[in-house]
């Protein structure tokens, strides 16, 4: 991987290292996660702090992902995130990418080690690095432990009324931004009209 800027530290918390199929707890025993492509992908560590970097957090404890997102299961392992907060799961062996913002799940027809070897080859269609270039070439730099807040989300049409602006925000308050405007968003029709307030 390239552009590594953070390596999880020694791992602490073993009861969820072995809830994990063996390849991910291999891949977690060799380095415990990591933040690499200059945080364009997080891949989640097994250990009890920080927490942005726990994967127990976003898998079963209060905040997790599937409490909000109805199109996940609980066995569903949210290993790693994109540059925005969309999530890379595992369901059985397949790679799956949840859009935070729709809820929506897309099969990536990849298994975890043919992900990684897709990351590698092709970051930017892989990743969904567009996002992260943009403010990288305005100057911006994400830290360990923050995400790209794009403000309008991508999904919304504003007609060109609203200029896309994008920004380095904590890792928690990122998730908590998008599964709120997740709720809000799920049972509207197409075409809605709706307020936001900017994180």
């Amino acid at each position: 991987m390239k552009g590594i800027i953070y390596t999880g530290s020694e791992l602490t918390d073993l009861v969820t290292l072995a809830r994990l199929p063996t390849y991910l707890q291999a891949f977690l025993r060799a380095q415990n996660g990591v933040v690499a492509y200059f945080g364009g992908l997080h891949i989640r560590g097994c250990v009890a702090a920080p927490s942005w970097h726990a994967l127990a957090q976003v898998w079963q404890g209060e905040r997790a992902l599937w409490r909000t997102y109805g199109e996940l299961r609980k066995s569903d392992i949210p290993f790693g995130q994109d540059c925005v907060g969309n999530q890379f799961l595992l369901r059985g062996d397949a790679v799956l990418l949840l859009d935070t913002e729709t809820g929506e799940l897309a099969d990536l027809d990849v298994d975890f080690k043919h992900f990684l070897f897709g990351a590698e080859k092709f970051p930017m269609d892989a990743l969904g690095l567009e996002p992260l270039r943009t403010f990288q070439q305005a100057g911006g730099v994400l830290q360990p432990g923050q995400l790209l807040n794009l403000y309008p989300p991508l999904c919304l049409a504003t007609n060109g009324r609203t200029a896309p602006a994008s920004k380095a925000v904590p890792v928690a308050k990122r998730l908590d931004w998008l599964a709120g405007f997740y709720e809000q968003i799920k049972n509207l029709p197409d075409g809605q009209a709706v307020t936001l307030a900017p994180l």
